[in-house]
């Protein structure tokens, strides 16, 4: 019988056994997935295969990467369709092609920086007008902006890496979306996901959430927060959930262990990615 879950208009069914790996291969921690406009999907992980690309229906097609990415964290497409991956091992946030081609580097590699860019950096995103937000999460507690050509433009949060709770500040930013010039953080520690301005200002705070870790936002104004303590959640922008499964750690197909990175394809269907003990990608159809 197939394995349903959430509520109301955001109901699916788990696709078992999706994402066939070449024999031998293993997935290790996923710390996160995206989706092309093709439905083509991109899995960040820490095996020996950092980047690994799937068709919809879970078919190998290419994986790169080998040697680049000591501990793999945030990814996201910019407006040219490149990859923009964020490491926070070597302190970098790095554009490739999709085939794996470096483009530029932003961070000097295996240099950690207290309060300007980077130690340890979380994710990053793109704006529509082409500047790129850092969430450098676990040794500061800041958000960067960078002109296209990346240089610095400003930051906001704490410096000294030291946590805070107030609007605006910070324990351990850990991941950032951008929706209608709107951004978006998963500030992990202090289990709520904060929006800003384009320019840092705060916005407005969402708070019924256990330690954010992931947030995907769809055309249709649809919020995907994955959630470290072992579940999933579905919400409007101003924050009310939806539709939401998993809250204990489990190896049971469908639930969870350390949700990291979460993405919604063309169709609605929802892929899932888990770290620690997880190790592993989920499908879920929408129904």
């Amino acid at each position: 019988m197939p394995v349903r879950v959430g509520q109301g208009e955001f109901q699916y069914e788990l696709v078992e056994g999706w994402g066939n790996l070449p024999d031998g291969w293993v997935y290790k921690q996923v710390a996160a997935v995206a989706v092309d406009p093709e439905d083509r999907v991109y899995v960040f992980n820490r095996s020996d295969h950092p980047v690994i690309i799937f068709d919809r229906d879970g078919n190998f097609l290419s994986a790169w990467g080998e040697g680049l990415f000591p501990s793999a964290h945030g990814m996201c497409f910019g407006a040219d369709g490149s990859l923009w991956l964020a490491d926070n091992g070597n302190h970098t946030v790095r554009n490739f092609t999709t085939d794996g081609q470096l483009i530029r580097t932003l961070g000097t590699e295996d240099v950690p920086n207290d309060n300007e860019p980077f130690n340890k950096p979380t994710d990053v995103a793109v704006a529509s007008n082409g500047n790129l937000y850092v969430s450098d999460g676990y040794g500061n507690t800041r958000v960067h902006v960078f002109s296209p050509d990346g240089d610095l433009k400003f930051s906001w949060g704490q410096t000294e890496g030291l946590p805070g709770v107030w609007d605006g500040d910070f324990n351990l930013p850990h991941n950032i979306w951008i929706h209608k010039d709107l951004v978006y953080v998963a500030d992990r520690e202090n289990h709520r996901v904060q929006v800003f301005n384009l320019d840092g200002s705060h916005a407005a705070t969402w708070t019924d959430f256990i330690q954010p870790t992931d947030i995907f936002i769809d055309a249709n104004d649809v919020a995907y927060v994955a959630e470290l303590r072992n579940r999933i959640s579905i919400a409007d922008l101003s924050g009310n959930v939806k539709s939401r499964w998993g809250r204990f750690p489990t190896d049971e197909p469908g639930m969870f262990k350390a949700p990291h990175g979460i993405w919604v394809d063309s169709h609605g269907d929802v892929y899932v990615g888990e770290v620690l003990e997880g190790q592993r990608i989920q499908k879920f159809r929408r129904v």
